[in-house]
């Protein structure tokens, strides 16, 4: 999950760097896990290795974490490397 903090976001951050934290455990009541969670540098503010059972479980947390007005969301929905090989290979 790539992450831009909106401008509120960018105060809330500002006056409260633990709310990441916060977050984040926010995101494993709506059925998700952060794996790993790295700030960065250039278009995006955050990456975020977010672990969930399907992809509705992730839409649900990007529309509950988007609606704040703090964050804009992008996921990406990912296969481990194996399973991806495992799919393409040729029978």
């Amino acid at each position: 999950m790539l992450s831009k903090l909106t401008s509120l976001g960018r105060k809330t951050i500002k006056s409260n760097p633990k709310r990441i934290q916060e977050v984040n455990k926010e995101v494993e009541a709506y059925g998700a896990k952060v794996i790993s969670q790295y700030a960065t540098l250039g278009p995006y503010d955050f990456v975020s290795i977010v672990e969930a059972p399907d992809n509705k479980s992730i839409a649900k947390v990007s529309v509950e974490l988007g609606s704040r007005g703090t964050i804009l969301l992008t996921t990406l929905p990912a296969l481990p490397l194996s399973e991806f090989v495992t799919t393409v290979k040729k029978k």
